[in-house]
């Protein structure tokens, strides 16, 4: 989808600007950060504005005595993490993709291993500036974590896609980088040792700060804090996994990364249906958080009908646990044969939001779930 036009604003003033000429001409309109997740989705009915937020880069406050920053959209989360960690403090949220920006990684809701103590954007996000459809601007939330009545922007927008309006700036509660961290690895040999792995950690008092299945084969337990207490986590949690746990102070190859593939496929469930997960997978390479989330990467030799029997099963699988499985990205000769959303049954709500901020559906119009 080729774009007519391209604009970079510097500021809230011009991208409302922007975004009124666009509502005036009736431009259908799809945000752009950094590109590193501009193919996930479906692609938009149309484009005929994109804009490029990669002027809006600035730390527009850090208020390190509050633990809050407020950062705008267009600014590398992996730089605004060298920010922060000037003053000891850090966004609590893993990139899984290097480069992504503020504004793509809430419009996408991503995270990382951190999500199992931390959570996800709409977890830390407790300010929005945004730009409406018809260029009228909006903020919710500010410098404390109790967000205003009304809409919660913060946890709107995550994941939206950016068919609710133009992420201007967010405002982020943050944590202290921990003076510690170990990493704990073991591998498994199959659904049932992982499963017990997962669950013998989830259920002792170690604490830890991610838990994290990678196939084809080994739970890691991140552990953080102050060096004699994750010290001694660190030997409840071998002690806990096995002979063949290995410790380990810097991360393990591929932490924090999406699995290897050229689809991707995001899976949500609660933690005892992991091993129902895995059994529905085979070839497929696997990351999963010891909250219920995680990433299923396809290899590109396999066929769209391949792909399709594939989803079907893990929707299977993961049915009775209430689970729900989205393609975030698939080769173009596989996108057609396939269903990326699955069954919604909030759909009806999400589409209700979708009219109240964008009647005429200018905003990246197809690119959600059911043609939001």
């Amino acid at each position: 989808m080729e774009p007519a036009f391209v604009a970079a604003p510097k500021d809230v003033t011009e991208a409302a600007d922007v975004m009124r000429v666009a509502a005036e001409t009736g431009l259908a309109v799809v945000p752009r950060g950094a590109e590193t997740r501009l193919d996930w989705g479906t692609p938009p009915e149309r484009c005929d504005l994109l804009v490029d937020t990669h002027r809006l880069d600035a730390v527009v406050e850090h208020a390190d005595g509050d633990l809050v920053v407020k950062a705008q959209a267009g600014l590398p989360v992996d730089r605004l993490g060298e920010v922060l960690a000037d003053k000891g403090q850090r966004l609590a949220l893993d990139v899984p993709l290097p480069g992504s920006t503020v504004g793509g990684t809430i419009a996408t809701g991503a995270a990382g291993p951190l999500r199992f103590l931390y959570g996800t954007p709409r977890d830390l996000v407790i300010g929005l500036t945004i730009v409406r459809a018809d260029g009228q601007v909006a903020r919710s939330g500010g410098k404390v974590v109790k967000n205003v009545a009304g809409y919660d922007l913060g946890r709107l927008f995550c994941g939206s896609y950016g068919t609710l309006g133009l992420i201007v700036d967010a405002t982020f509660r943050l944590h202290p980088v921990p003076a510690a961290r170990a990493w704990v690895s073991c591998p498994v040999d199959n659904a049932g040792e992982a499963y017990e792995a997962v669950q013998s950690v989830l259920h002792s008092p170690v604490a830890p700060a991610a838990v994290e299945y990678t196939g084809p084969g080994t739970v890691t337990v991140l552990l953080e804090g102050v060096p004699d207490g994750v010290a001694a986590r660190t030997g409840q949690t071998v002690a806990l996994l096995g002979d063949r746990a290995q410790v380990s102070e810097t991360a393990p190859q591929g932490w924090g990364l999406y699995p290897e593939g050229t689809t991707l496929i995001d899976v949500a469930a609660p933690p005892t249906a992991l091993p129902h997960l895995l059994t529905a997978v085979d070839r497929p390479t696997v990351t999963w958080s010891g909250r219920g989330h995680g990433h299923v990467g396809l290899p590109g030799d396999m066929t769209p009908g391949e792909v399709a029997d594939l989803l079907r099963a893990l929707r299977a699988a993961l049915a009775p646990h209430k689970g729900t499985v989205v393609v975030r990205y698939a080769p173009l000769e596989v996108r057609g044969d396939i269903d990326f959303w699955g069954p919604l049954p909030a759909l009806a709500l999400m589409r209700r939001v979708k009219d109240q901020f964008d009647p005429d559906r200018r905003l990246s119009p197809g690119r959600f779930v059911g043609g939001i």
